[in-house]
């Protein structure tokens, strides 16, 4: 059977808040080692040494990469539904449309239900998330009860599709 790819869309966390806050980290940092380490003026009384304000520094850039390079990719097609959040999930994990009990779309609050963004799981039995920005998702409902909520930006094309395959599901009954 071939397998047709009738969605796909690729998330980053792109929001200028996170950036700024990222570049106010550094740039606090980046202060501290020239006052330290290039006049040689310890940056209050308790300063911390060379060492460890370079290693921060450097961990700050390594992190801000991170982010960087972070992204959702979602793939819908008709053998189900495939999500990876890359680089912590290097391989697709897919779904398929056998093992889904309910897929639809809903609004969701990331800080009240999932405690932020990123690969998020609540402890309040809305089950994983995996997103990046905003607050519609794509929430999927496994038939052994589990749930799985998948943050999109283009909920009009997923909706759309979604009414397709139930059609075609009703169709082929």
């Amino acid at each position: 059977m071939k397998d047709y790819q009738r969605f796909s869309e690729t998330q980053k966390f792109r929001q200028w808040w996170l950036w700024f806050l990222f570049a106010g980290i550094k740039g606090v940092m980046g202060f501290f080692i020239v006052t330290q380490v290039l006049f040689g003026e310890p940056f209050g009384s308790k300063a911390f040494d060379n060492a460890s304000l370079l290693i921060g520094f450097f961990f700050m850039l390594l992190l801000s990469l991170l982010f960087f390079i972070m992204k959702l990719e979602t793939r819908i097609s008709d053998r189900g539904i495939d999500v990876r959040f890359f680089p912590i999930q290097l391989k697709f994990r897919h779904y398929r449309w056998e093992d889904l009990d309910q897929v639809y779309l809903r609004e969701y609050s990331p800080l009240s239900e999932f405690g932020g963004w990123g690969i998020r799981y609540s402890f309040l039995g809305k089950g994983r998330a995996l997103n990046v920005s905003g607050k519609t998702g794509l929430q999927l409902v496994f038939k052994d009860g589990g749930k799985l909520l998948i943050g999109t930006q283009k909920a009009f094309e997923i909706e759309q599709l979604l009414e397709l395959y139930k059609i075609q599901k009703n169709n082929s009954r």
